[in-house]
């Protein structure tokens, strides 16, 4: 198998610790900034940051849907890392800044496929989650 990888990234106008807050919302937050992409949104429990449990189902295309049933925990940098249990899809969410501004970054990964699947997954599975990572993000501006 073959790691991929799909980045990411945006300033944003909020302080650090409301972005923070945001990122870890998955009752309130979260559903709103979420892409069409995104269906079935169900939070199984918690709700804030690390212990959350959250589903949703993700249509990267017509004929990629993933069912995702994610574990949230957070790392001592304060990143949030969702881990999928039904798959090695692992995103990890980081905010750092100051009173004023705040960088959000997004990282997804996955193992991908061997052999021809695999190098066209490689090839234009990172730019397509790249966009809806970038679609998210402006959402999340929006938001705050």
């Amino acid at each position: 198998m073959n790691q991929v990888q799909a980045l990411a990234e945006r300033t944003i106008a909020a302080p650090v610790d409301r972005v923070r807050a945001a990122v870890a919302d998955y009752r309130e937050t979260r559903p709103r900034i979420l892409t069409q992409h995104y269906s079935e949104y169900e939070v199984r429990s918690g709700g804030v940051g690390a212990g959350t449990v959250v589903h949703w189902r993700f249509q990267a295309t017509s004929k990629r849907v993933r069912d995702c049933l994610l574990d949230v925990s957070e790392l001592d940098s304060g990143a949030l890392v969702e881990a999928d249990r039904n798959s090695t899809l692992v995103t990890t969410w980081t905010v750092e800044g100051n009173a004023t501004t705040s960088t959000v970054r997004i990282a997804t990964t996955w193992e991908g496929a061997n052999g021809v699947g695999g190098f066209f997954e490689r090839l234009f599975a990172p730019a397509g989650l790249k966009r809806v990572h970038d679609e998210l993000l402006a959402n999340l501006a929006a938001a705050l």
